[in-house]
């Protein structure tokens, strides 16, 4: 599914435009109260009214203009993006009354996030990292990840499409000025089925745009190459999931590398091998690496002969909900890993089936903690914004006592910085990572 344009778009937005809200949406005091707590969007059941600005048509706002959101006194709230087709009705993108969105206003938005990255993260880490993290930078729906002279983007949102013509050109440009970076690609995954929600069409391409020396599709190659704590990494842009890797997990899997050193080691949904890499070059005395797709273990293999550690590693293609209660089930002194890993995929992407996921992540936890000797460690996480940190401790202490052990805490981590998390906005904050001991 590879096309260059989204026809969905009928009136991208160019640069040196100067945008005005086309309307006022009023909202609730429920809807009141969350903006003024630091949230960032307006769903469908606190809309109260739409009105079209004075200077704007009858039919204002059209989806994907800016709003200006205002409570039911008309006190002024901020301004956003407007999508009637979408259940976030408004995104908001500031919440300066005086603010004027020309191209000053989205390129010092791309300058924040850029120099927040240049604080946050090591030099060596820039190479491979999110850049744009969408509301959590004020640049709702826009996700752009860089893999060396590539940038990966993902566009959820109607009104960061109708902008992506001032927002790329500008990001690369910023890139090559501020920082020597000459991108070469710039890759569109506008495949996601979240974008159906938005009444947005699915499709993937290489973006161009006159003026900027970008890569068309014949002449991309679709992979590149990178290097994250050491490890180098073929990333497949095209074809992988979401923007080609998972950067969030980068600096958990670096803490887990002291624990690993000199034990046996279980990676589970192993994926591209990332967190059995990293336990394999911190000296792991064996890895087995788990996972249920015949292609991710064929990448992570690859992965493996890159680095010259193929011969600590071993790549078993199975279910590893399965394998892991087979493990458990076992027992303690038949289990031949001392440092299990359990790295699933979001087990949950929506309120309505939690409960089922917490009885997943608690299935593969009381099965890890059934399987290891006491002294042995666990390292697991969840990827989901719905398993909260309260959801997922108390799942593992249900787990613990399933299994009938203890738990030493080592640490509890998050998602690394470049995927900041903006309190009050929890869909920002969906990663939970923990190391302990059995005890």
């Amino acid at each position: 599914m590879e096309i260059t344009a989204n026809p969905a778009v009928v009136e991208p937005i160019q640069p040196g435009t100067t945008e005005r809200p086309t309307g006022t949406v009023r909202v609730s005091e429920k809807g009141e109260r969350a903006l003024r707590g630091g949230y960032v969007f307006v769903f469908d059941g606190d809309v109260t009214a739409v009105e079209p600005a004075p200077d704007a048509g009858e039919d204002s706002p059209q989806d994907g203009d800016l709003v200006t959101v205002r409570d039911a006194k008309g006190r002024f709230l901020g301004t956003g993006f407007w999508n009637s087709r979408s259940r976030m009705r408004v995104r908001l993108v500031s919440r300066n009354a005086n603010d004027t969105f020309t191209d000053a206003f989205w390129n010092r938005r791309l300058r924040y996030a850029l120099d927040y990255r240049k604080s946050v993260m090591g030099e060596e880490d820039l190479a491979a990292c999110r850049l744009i993290f969408s509301e959590a930078d004020g640049l709702p729906g826009l996700i752009a990840d860089r893999f060396e002279d590539v940038l990966s983007v993902q566009v959820l949102s109607l009104g960061a499409e109708r902008r992506l013509d001032r927002l790329l050109p500008a990001l690369v440009t910023i890139l090559r000025e501020d920082w020597g970076q000459v991108i070469r690609t710039v890759y569109l995954r506008c495949d996601g089925a979240v974008r159906e929600r938005e009444g947005l069409t699915r499709f993937t391409g290489c973006y161009t745009y006159p003026g900027l020396s970008l890569r068309s599709e014949a002449e991309d190659p679709g992979t590149v190459e990178i290097t994250e704590n050491g490890i180098r990494y073929t990333v497949d842009y095209r074809e992988g999931q979401k923007t080609g890797f998972f950067l969030d997990q980068k600096y958990n899997r670096r803490a887990i590398r002291s624990i690993a050193r000199g034990r046996r080691v279980l990676d589970c949904f192993t994926h591209t091998g990332s967190f059995g890499l990293n336990a394999a070059a911190a000296g792991a005395l064996e890895v087995e690496s788990v996972d249920i797709s015949a292609a991710a273990l064929e990448v992570a293999a690859a992965n493996a002969r890159r680095n010259g550690l193929s011969d600590r590693i071993r790549y078993t293609e199975a279910d590893a909900f399965d394998y892991l209660r087979a493990l458990g089930e076992r027992g303690r002194r038949a289990c031949p890993f001392d440092f299990i890993i359990l790295d699933p995929p979001a087990l949950t992407k929506t309120r309505d089936t939690l409960k089922n996921a917490i009885r997943g992540y608690r299935d593969i936890n009381t099965a890890a903690m059934r399987a290891l000797p006491r002294g042995g460690y666990l390292a697991t996480c969840s990827c989901s914004h719905f398993m909260t940190d309260t959801n997922f401790l108390q799942m593992l202490h249900n787990s613990a006592e399933d299994a009938g052990v203890s738990l030493r805490q080592i640490e509890l981590r998050k998602q690394a910085p470049d995927h900041p998390i903006l309190w009050n906005v929890p869909e920002t904050d969906y990663l939970v990572f923990g190391i302990f001991q059995i005890v």
